[in-house]
């Protein structure tokens, strides 16, 4: 591991994102069309002599100390801030000094805008650049451990869609099988309208569901036909593979696929050098309604939401993130200030959001 001079202040930030498409099928090791969003997670700190971590998080009204000399017990359910110091020492990482920092952020939380990772790469980011080493991480890099720190450390159920896409930045194309694979993509997109529902959500709950009940049904298929695989199973082929399966199951099945098609089909049409923009929303449309159906993570206010949006001008849109309460998203190039007052109208909070680059070093004022 190359040593630099480790610096003295410092000042990260990282996006959250938007699932354009492939909503919960990260997990499955299917592909994903994440976009990272204007909204931000910021930390801004210096080094201090005495081994501590002293932070303060004014968004929540708290604040965090621990100290660095020995492996970190961790205190709470998710304690990130400790997990991410434990993951880079394990990478070779060591921290002779300390941190003064102040941690700050608007993107909304627990709405499926991944603010908890944006928190975490962010974390990462600065750890590694205040360690001894004083490494500046590849964002690649900086995403596998901040999975590590999130997801890994905790048990959690979920994939590594955020934690690349906030990491990366942009909008990018992520494979899973056989390995990871990140293209990133360059389609001229214009203005996105993000609307928190204001509903609180179970998104551990929701991807345990989804997740092992799609994987269930994967292994019963696999245990009766070894060459099924959600990688190549055709929709149309579907009612051949599933006879055993309740009505329940044949839905989320039926969803994890169409899911899949749709996400390519999206690949297709970002990939264009003029694209276009309708179209885009037409997809967002119809990857909702499978949302919807099938995986059943929408709800009757996030509908609302989406119709208002729609008659206001919108192209199109979705639930964003695990669902069951959170955050949706309309694609609006046209009068977003609009479309916004129409979710407002409803209920909801708007933020007229475009696309962002990665997690990054700025100056620190």
């Amino acid at each position: 591991m190359e040593n630099n001079t480790p610096q003295r202040f410092l000042r990260v930030s990282t996006p959250g994102r938007v699932c354009l498409f492939g909503e919960h099928q990260d997990y499955l090791d299917l592909p994903v069309i994440p976009c990272a969003i204007s909204r931000r997670i910021t930390i801004v700190g210096e080094r201090r002599p005495e081994p501590w971590v002293h932070l303060a998080l004014p968004d929540i009204q708290a604040k965090l100390s621990f100290s660095l000399a020995a492996v970190l017990p961790y205190q709470e359910e998710r304690d990130y801030f400790r997990s991410a110091v434990n993951v880079l020492r394990r990478a070779g990482f060591t921290f002779s000094a300390g941190i003064d920092g102040v941690v700050r952020g608007d993107i909304p939380i627990n709405s499926g805008t991944s603010s908890s990772t944006a928190l975490v790469v962010s974390w990462v980011n600065f750890l590694a650049q205040m360690s001894d080493q004083a490494q500046l991480l590849p964002p690649e890099t900086c995403a596998r451990y901040a999975h590590a720190a999130e997801v890994l450390e905790f048990n959690e159920p979920g994939g590594m869609m955020d934690h690349y896409s906030t990491a990366c930045g942009g909008v990018t194309f992520l494979r899973f099988h056989p390995a990871v694979q990140i293209e990133r993509l360059q389609p001229s997109l214009q203005t996105f309208v993000l609307g928190d529902s204001l509903e609180p959500k179970d998104t551990k709950g929701i991807l345990a569901r989804v997740k092992n009940g799609v994987l269930e049904i994967v292994r019963r298929l696999v245990a009766r036909d070894p060459a099924f695989s959600l990688h190549t199973v055709a929709l149309a082929n579907l009612d051949r593979d599933m006879g055993a399966l309740n009505a329940e199951q044949r839905a989320l099945l039926r969803g994890a696929v169409r899911n899949r098609d749709i996400t390519l089909e999206a690949l297709a049409l970002l990939q264009q050098p003029r694209f276009d923009h309708r179209q885009l929303g037409e997809l967002l449309n119809e990857c909702q309604t499978v949302l919807r159906e099938n995986l059943k993570i929408s709800t009757p206010k996030i509908d609302r939401m989406i119709e208002a949006a729609l008659r206001a001008g919108a192209y199109g849109g979705k639930i964003n993130g695990s669902g069951g309460g959170g955050c949706m998203f309309v694609y609006a190039p046209e009068n977003p200030e609009a479309v916004a007052r129409a979710i407002e109208s409803v209920g909801g909070k708007a933020y007229i959001v475009a696309v962002d680059i990665g997690t990054r070093t700025e100056p620190a004022v």
